[in-house]
């Protein structure tokens, strides 16, 4: 006759059997390249997946033509977040997996001047139009916002007055200090995402571009084919599309 096993022994796998079973996945350090406008709600965001999922997400910021050139020179990230043409170029390249790609949100544009000066009058396209003749100077990166901006000045008829005292920067934060630092009547113009990010620190956020001017910059998130958190980075882009995750991005400004 076969021996029946031990009480303890049966108590113990009675215990740790389903606790095995219970065990989440092992935590993960997930890499992910970003563009800068969506910045405010990424970070929310990475606190969200800590909280949920127990991964920590390794974040970079740049500007969309920046990433390209990353992406270009061959850097590989778990999950990449940028505006559409810069992923489907990629995906293109074979370089973004077909399935997953979530829709993070939209960026408008918004106006700045340095806190000490009135807001100038920008409720209409002409109102813009004779607030940016009558300004000393006007900044603008060489982003998104900023190649939106060179098509908006055209149609308005105002590059060649423009181009004289504009100052360019290649992302959104040197825009957001020389204004801060500026002098005279300087007029900026950034993602209202990152604006938000310095009117504590002497801006003054006047508003988003009117109406019939504005341009939203929409931005996407995928996994990358080299990723080396795939299955991890998965997880992340489910949750990405919860009402969890959309509350905190609409919370950061990001539509």
């Amino acid at each position: 006759m076969k021996r029946l096993p031990k009480l303890s022994l049966l108590l113990s796998l009675w215990i740790t059997l389903p606790l095995a079973c219970a065990l989440p996945a092992a935590a993960a350090d997930i890499s992910l390249l970003s563009g800068g406008a969506v910045e405010p709600g990424i970070v929310a965001f990475a606190a969200l997946v800590k909280r949920e999922l127990g991964h920590d997400l390794k974040i970079q910021f740049n500007t969309a033509p920046q990433i390209a050139k990353r992406l270009a020179a061959g850097e590989t990230w778990d999950i990449l977040v940028s505006p559409p043409a810069v992923i489907d170029a990629a995906q293109k390249d074979g370089k973004i997996l077909a399935d997953g790609r979530t829709q993070v949100g939209r960026v408008g544009v918004g106006i700045v001047v340095r806190e000490a000066l009135p807001a100038p009058v920008i409720g209409s396209a002409e109102a813009l139009k004779e607030a940016l003749m009558r300004a000393d100077s006007v900044v603008y990166n060489s982003a998104s916002t900023g190649l939106y901006l060179d098509r908006l000045f055209a149609q308005l008829g105002l590059s060649d007055a423009l181009r004289p005292k504009t100052t360019r920067y290649p992302d959104g934060a040197s825009v957001m200090e020389h204004v801060i630092h500026g002098k005279g009547q300087e007029i900026g113009f950034g993602a209202i995402t990152e604006i938000g990010l310095y009117t504590s620190k002497g801006l003054r956020y006047v508003g988003p571009l009117p109406a019939e001017t504005q341009n939203y910059t929409r931005y996407d998130a995928a996994i990358m084919t080299g990723a080396k958190q795939g299955s991890a980075a998965a997880d992340v882009l489910k949750l990405l599309a919860t009402p969890a995750a959309r509350a905190a991005f609409t919370a950061a400004g990001i539509d």
